[in-house]
């Protein structure tokens, strides 16, 4: 049985850092590309950033320069270190693996008050 747990989440004041994980079981963690989107009241799910088995990273623009995320193989965790937060980062931070299938967390709430 699959699963991603994330955790880190909360409420931060604006340019704060929060640093999220998530804990994968389950999968074969060192083949699975890694990725973490959001979700904001009212929007669609968007990409945030991605980390590739061989380490390799992409950012979305909007996030570039504040977060970066890691993976850490052996204790099969991915992070995303979160700086100088902005209200609108708000939103539930999903944790996605994806090798031959996909598999998403729970979700874990941010709130980025100004």
């Amino acid at each position: 049985q699959v699963q991603l747990v994330e955790s880190g989440g909360g409420l931060v004041q604006a340019g704060g850092s929060l640093r999220l994980s998530c804990a994968a079981s389950g999968i074969i963690f060192s083949r699975n590309y890694m990725a973490w989107y959001r979700q904001a009241p009212g929007k669609q799910r968007e990409f945030v950033a991605q980390i590739t088995s061989g380490g390799r990273t992409d950012y979305a623009n909007s996030v570039k320069g504040r977060f970066t995320i890691s993976r850490e193989n052996a204790k099969k965790t991915v992070y995303l270190q979160m700086n100088s937060l902005k209200p609108e980062d708000t939103a539930v931070y999903y944790c996605k693996a994806e090798s031959a299938n996909s598999y998403w967390g729970q979700g874990t709430q941010v709130t980025v008050s100004s």
